[in-house]
């Protein structure tokens, strides 16, 4: 009998067997996602003490069926069809339950991917508010040494809204490209160490078209978007993340954010936090930026971001207007442009946090999908949620 046994019948697969070269792939993503601080360098944002939570199940709601593409199934297939390890689900501010995985237990911080982009642009927001940060300055008002890269003539505004004329590709899973490159710098994968995330992101080259006019979904916009906020406050994004918002959301559990060899965050993509945490900023997005009877992010920039501001030119001349084709992009949050102003972020491998305000619902998701984008199953999932907030 190994040490590892325990694990091996939970997971299928020894601890020793999850490296870096694979800690995105199934099966071992379903643990992988949930220890990401055991494989990249990170740092932790602790939560308020006394902030114990319970599980409570979704009951007979996981026997109701939905119908989608493909026909009915229930909503305990559909989680598992779309490989869900956690979900949270709150109307009108009160939890209506949670589901987990049997590799997930409740409670478990797990990678949010890209909705670390979302949570990265509140504290632009907030940082706007205080009135030390300002969107439409150029970038290189906060960084200089980004003049002669693709950001020298863009504004902070293009970085928020991914509308930077970047020549970059998001290759997942090509590694030869500059993605690889890039994933190398965060720490994310084998042979970083050598060039760090801020020295990266200065080499990118540009696009002939003038920066404003396309959504370009390009994820170093995001990382530059930490920087920014690090040189306009002086602070590091981690106590950013605990003084202006984990403390103030009442944040039952800590979160963490990957960090690179120069221990710069990478907000595009590397927080962690648990079901319920993420719920809890959805909701405080949902209520016009307040928690706890608490003023977290101007009522104002909410608004703009999940209600009037964006460009849906821009967005329509990108590649995800299939999604939301009534949709827009604004300060990292999507615009579903559906009729009950639902707003979402969204992260690969199926990570979302899904607002609808007319039915009061806010929807925690986080997966394990083997495939980092799955278009056919991102329109089921958009599907779903709309259902359920029906039923809820």
């Amino acid at each position: 009998m190994t040490g590892n046994t325990a694990f091996e019948t939970r997971y299928g697969f020894a601890r020793k067997d999850v490296r870096l070269d694979n800690w995105r792939l199934r099966p071992f993503s379903q643990w992988s996602f949930q220890n990401v601080g055991e494989l990249v360098p990170s740092v932790h944002v602790a939560a308020a003490p006394g902030g114990e939570e319970e599980v409570k199940s979704l009951g007979a709601l996981l026997e109701e069926k939905v119908t989608l593409a493909g026909g009915a199934e229930t909503v305990e297939a559909f989680l598992k069809r779309s490989d869900t390890d956690g979900l949270t689900i709150l109307k009108g501010g009160r939890l209506v339950g949670d589901w987990s995985a049997p590799h997930m237990a409740f409670g478990q911080r797990h990678i949010i991917f890209s909705i670390s982009k979302s949570v990265t642009a509140i504290l632009a927001g907030i940082l706007q508010g205080e009135g030390v940060f300002d969107p439409e300055a150029p970038v290189t008002e906060y960084i200089p040494e980004a003049k002669g890269s693709a950001y020298g003539d863009a504004s902070v505004r293009n970085v928020l809204d991914m509308t930077v004329s970047l020549d970059f590709e998001e290759a997942y899973l090509d590694p030869e490209s500059a993605f690889a490159r890039y994933r190398r710098a965060t720490l994310w994968n084998p042979g970083g160490g050598s060039e760090s995330l801020a020295a990266f992101l200065l080499t990118l080259p540009r696009l002939a078209e003038p920066h404003g006019q396309t959504y370009r979904y390009r994820s170093p916009n995001s990382d530059m978007l930490g920087i920014l906020v690090e040189r306009a406050s002086g602070k590091r994004v981690s106590d950013l993340l605990s003084e202006k918002l984990w403390l103030p959301l009442g944040a039952a559990s800590e979160m963490s954010v990957t960090v690179d060899m120069e221990g710069t965050a990478r907000t595009a993509g590397g927080m962690s936090m648990t079901p319920r945490d993420l719920a809890r900023i959805g909701e405080m997005m949902r209520q016009g930026g307040t928690a706890n009877g608490r003023r977290i992010v101007p009522e104002a920039w909410v608004h703009d971001t999940v209600a009037s501001g964006g460009s849906h030119e821009a967005w329509r001349r990108g590649t995800m207007a299939f999604l939301f084709p009534k949709g827009r992009y604004r300060n990292k949050w999507y615009q579903m442009g559906t009729p009950s102003g639902a707003f979402c972020g969204i992260g690969i491998h199926g990570q979302w946090l899904y607002v609808n305000p007319s039915d009061e619902v806010v929807i925690a998701k986080m997966s394990s999908q083997p495939e980092p984008v799955d278009d056919q199953l991102d329109l089921d999932v958009v599907a779903f949620f709309e259902a359920l907030s029906r039923m809820v």
